[in-house]
């Protein structure tokens, strides 16, 4: 499997058990869905092909998470904490090793529907490299 896919089916389980019912990847959650939800959004991945017996990939990953009330800033921060220490946490998945390199956050002020929202956006910046050290093309 992919890096950048075995990542985010870590995260996608990961993060539904810690909240049920509030996790979406792949599209935004229909109208009318329940705030708090996190949404796994944008995934990227560069492989370094510079050594010559593994490779190393940099992962990146986009996480939103919306509230409906600016009021609650500290609901999502919280949730935002949780992720954050989920992803520090992270050492292996099935076939992969990994490192968390850089964390950014910002917290948002959201007026693009009727009901102002608090808006989360977390850059995950992930270093892999395949479990046994060695280079799969070979």
């Amino acid at each position: 499997m992919d890096p950048q896919q075995e990542l985010i089916s870590y995260l996608l389980v990961t993060l539904k058990k810690e909240y049920p019912d509030m996790v979406f990847d792949g599209f935004m959650p229909p109208e009318g869905t329940p705030y708090p939800f996190i949404y796994l959004a944008d995934s990227q991945q560069i492989d370094d092909y510079g050594n010559k017996t593994a490779i190393f990939n940099n992962v990146y990953q986009t996480i939103h998470i919306w509230n409906d009330s600016p009021k609650k800033r500290g609901t999502v921060s919280n949730i935002a904490l949780k992720i954050k220490n989920i992803t520090r946490r992270l050492e292996y998945t099935t076939n992969y090793k990994w490192e968390i390199r850089n964390i950014e956050q910002r917290i948002l002020e959201d007026t693009t529907t009727k009901t102002p929202l608090m808006h989360v956006v977390l850059e995950l910046e992930f270093k892999s490299s395949s479990k046994g050290g060695k280079r799969s093309d070979q």
